[in-house]
């Protein structure tokens, strides 16, 4: 009986707001684990086949989903989307009790994140950014890096929740640093997979066998994730693994704003990001970000 009693202790009632191909699997992984999850998605249809697929319960509205919940996390697409669920009569922090904890997980600028904080602490809830980086596999498979900003408080509280599907979670600072990591993260891949794309494109041209080149030079200096993860999808000319250019030029617009803001000097982020516009115009705004060498192709 004490034993059933422990566990119980260590259950929390939670919401999720957003049920895209990361927060459906997130959701999951948080029901899966014995939490009590109510969902919310803006098309009732993908929250009413959630239950069905993981158990549950849906809401209409992110105030009824947060009615009563522990945590409140959230995984929708931009600022607008993250201020409609936040904000207003039908919004999250209307619902939530005193002394809960909200949990962004949308990638969103550290302005919004901070407004949002605001407006939370004036609620007497708790506001915590926590971008992830790892897509959609890292969701499905739990391997989510977690980076957060807020207070540490709501920060402990809320991480036994998040270590649900991540393999890293750490807070790195006051509210917006979390958002501020993720761009960290954006404007180091712009530029590797740029440098990627142009040394298989290089290795085309040459008439070597690509397979063949990345085979040795990912064993060096040359090596990394991207190369590791990307290189046979990009040489067989395919990107669909999930993370779209039209994402990856909301992230990089926000990256090259708040530089503006912070004084720092992106060139290379900023070319890239003109880059994938030429990407978008070719028609592959839904194809992932490594399409960047299909941009030197059609060059030439």
């Amino acid at each position: 009986m004490a034993q059933h009693h422990s566990k119980e202790k260590h259950m929390a009632k939670l919401a999720f707001l957003g049920l895209g191909v990361m927060g459906a699997p997130m959701a999951g992984h948080l029901q899966k684990a014995g939490h009590e999850v109510t969902v919310y998605n803006r098309t009732t249809a993908k929250a009413e086949d959630w239950t069905k697929t993981y158990g549950g319960a849906f809401a209409a509205t992110p105030r009824e989903a947060a009615e009563g919940a522990d945590f409140v996390m959230s995984c929708v697409g931009n600022d607008d989307d993250l201020r409609s669920v936040c904000l207003g009569d039908d919004g999250a922090f209307a619902g939530m009790q005193a002394g809960a904890v909200f949990v962004d997980h949308t990638t969103v600028s550290a302005a919004v994140t901070r407004e949002l904080y605001a407006a939370a602490t004036d609620a007497k809830i708790s506001f915590v950014d926590a971008p992830i980086s790892g897509g959609q596999a890292g969701a499905e498979n739990a391997q989510l890096s977690i980076m957060c900003g807020g207070d540490e408080a709501a920060f402990n509280a809320a991480l036994p929740v998040m270590e649900v599907y991540s393999k890293i979670c750490r807070r790195i600072g006051d509210s917006g640093a979390g958002q501020m990591t993720k761009m960290c993260n954006q404007i180091a891949i712009a530029g590797v997979v740029q440098g990627l794309s142009e040394a298989l494109h290089f290795a085309e041209k040459a008439g070597l066998d690509g397979r063949a080149v990345v085979e040795v030079i990912s064993q060096g200096a040359a090596g990394s994730w991207q190369m590791a993860n990307r290189y046979e999808t990009m040489l067989d000319d395919e990107f669909d693994h999930g993370f779209a250019v039209d994402w990856m030029r909301k992230d990089l617009g926000i990256c090259l704003d708040t530089a503006d803001e912070t004084g720092a000097s992106l060139p290379i982020t900023a070319l890239v990001d003109q880059f994938y516009k030429d990407v978008q115009k070719l028609g592959g705004g839904r194809w992932d970000t490594s399409s960047l060498i299909k941009r030197l192709r059609k060059m030439g």
